[in-house]
């Protein structure tokens, strides 16, 4: 859980409550500890199986609330959220007191069924988290080609011995976690040394080529940090963010950055991983 951002969170929710004239002060009239919190977190139960739909309450107890949920956060007092995979899952409220003192606990629920989950959650994050890697059954891993006509490298070609000159400490011996926890995506360098960020995906986000055919089955969308070699180089190696998936399942993932005003067979560049 990043709990840097979640304080800051809460902070900010005091600050705006502390500038509210029509705040309740008796909230927040006491510190608390965490054995004192009287809260809830239930699955709903469906077809007599508890379901990824987790209620949250805590509503009442005296302090500003976060729970973090794995995939998500919310500062709601009474809301529900879904959980994204199945087992004992754990939910943490983070409680801010009026003294700036916070608390924290810990709740386990059960997943027996999963509804209107996504598949490439378990794709890209197995069950919990996963490692992605270059390709190295494949004889170039990253270079460009036309968008929306090739699939892969198609133009200039960089194979896996080459990427460190591209980008240093990103080739061979390189790779990325995708975990639920957080929506968080890591990239850790051959050195050892890693950059955090986080990730979202949109599988609505499909490209068809010229024929009607989809060529770019949804859009992965990173935050703070790249995927490996994740840079435009004729756009003075800027990072890329936001690329198309062509290919995802339990051990490929192919994916494709357009230049800016590519039409079809324009310039787009190419990843290509696999699973560890």
């Amino acid at each position: 859980m990043n709990k840097t951002l979640i304080y800051s969170m809460l902070a900010a929710s005091l600050l705006m409550v502390a500038c509210d004239p029509a705040e309740d002060r008796d909230v927040l009239s006491g510190a608390i500890t965490a054995d004192q919190l009287n809260i809830t977190a239930t699955p709903q139960v469906v077809d007599g199986k508890n379901s990824n739909y987790i209620d949250l309450n805590s509503d009442g107890v005296g302090t500003l609330t976060s729970w973090f949920y794995g995939n998500g956060t919310t500062t709601s007092t009474k809301t529900t959220v879904q959980v994204v995979l199945a087992g004992q899952r754990e939910i943490v409220f983070t409680g801010l007191n009026h003294d700036g003192t916070y608390i924290t606990k810990t709740l386990t629920v059960q997943v027996d069924t999963l509804i209107n989950v996504a598949p490439e959650w378990g794709i890209l994050c197995g069950t919990g988290e996963k490692n992605w890697v270059w390709d190295n059954t494949l004889s170039a891993v990253w270079g460009n080609g036309g968008y929306k006509g090739n699939t892969s490298p198609g133009w200039w070609t960089v194979a896996l011995a080459d990427i460190d000159g591209q980008a240093k400490g990103e080739g061979a011996g390189a790779k990325m976690t995708f975990a639920v926890d957080g929506s968080g995506l890591t990239k850790i360098k051959s050195d050892g040394s890693s950059t955090k960020g986080s990730f979202v995906f949109d599988m609505s986000a499909i490209t068809k080529d010229d024929g009607g055919a989809v060529w770019a089955k949804g859009k992965l969308t990173t935050k703070n940090v790249t995927v490996l070699c994740g840079k435009s180089p004729n756009e003075g190696n800027g990072p890329v963010y936001s690329y198309d998936i062509l290919k995802l399942d339990d051990q490929k993932m192919v994916l494709s950055y357009p230049e800016p005003g590519a039409g079809s067979w324009g310039t787009a560049w190419f990843w290509m991983f696999r699973a560890e």
